[in-house]
């Protein structure tokens, strides 16, 4: 089984939200939350800079195109950064439990 973690910036305000759909989904095992970056990006032909919440989420890789689709649904972006990044190696206890607690 393979596993990801997916990246998903968004404003702090919503993530809560998405963290609480995602678990609530058993989408994904583990989200953590950093409060506050800082994003600068090119949007409608200029760089703009914004204050950001980074979602680190751990899950199965298996599951990455529907945790697109629910975040989607609730994301206040018109295209929101939802990238993921293959778990090459890990704690194989962490893994298992990863494996256990989502569907």
């Amino acid at each position: 089984m393979k596993f990801v973690v997916v990246l998903v910036t968004v404003p702090y305000d919503k993530s809560k939200k998405i963290i609480n759909l995602l678990l609530t989904k058993k989408l994904a095992a583990c989200v953590n939350k950093i409060k506050t970056i800082e994003s600068f990006y090119w949007w409608g032909n200029k760089i703009c800079n914004d204050k950001e919440t980074l979602l680190v989420i751990k899950t199965k890789k298996i599951l990455f195109e529907k945790i697109v689709k629910e975040i989607k649904k609730v994301h206040p972006y018109k295209v929101p950064e939802i990238i993921s990044i293959e778990i090459n190696n890990g704690n194989k206890e962490y893994l298992d439990w990863i494996k256990e607690v989502t569907i």
